[in-house]
């Protein structure tokens, strides 16, 4: 992998856990000022599962929001576990090459 590649990637996974964590801050504000505003879902579980997982994962323990609905306190640590798996792997494979 290149360092420009690397670098792209850091920044993408930066960029998409901040979105994670503000995304789920706001639903967090929204649900209780703004019912009407608030964030589907399945939009949280997409930004966790492009990359946001850990953002995500933060911003329940910090907002305790989301934190009784299993698809998130199973889900979200699942996604993060998988998308740890598939680094590691992508590693060795250019480890190896």
């Amino acid at each position: 992998m290149t360092k420009e590649l690397s670098t792209l990637l850091c920044i993408f996974l930066l960029s998409i856990n901040i979105i994670a964590f503000t995304t789920m801050g706001y639903d967090k504000y929204a649900s209780k000022h703004i019912p009407r505003h608030r964030v589907r879902e399945r939009t949280l579980l997409l930004i966790a599962t492009i990359g946001g997982s850990i953002g995500m994962i933060l911003a329940m323990k910090i907002f305790k929001h989301k934190t009784l609905h299993k698809k998130f306190y199973i889900g979200v640590p699942i996604i993060f576990a998988i998308q740890v798996i598939i680094g590691i792997l992508v590693i060795i494979e250019l480890i190896g090459n």
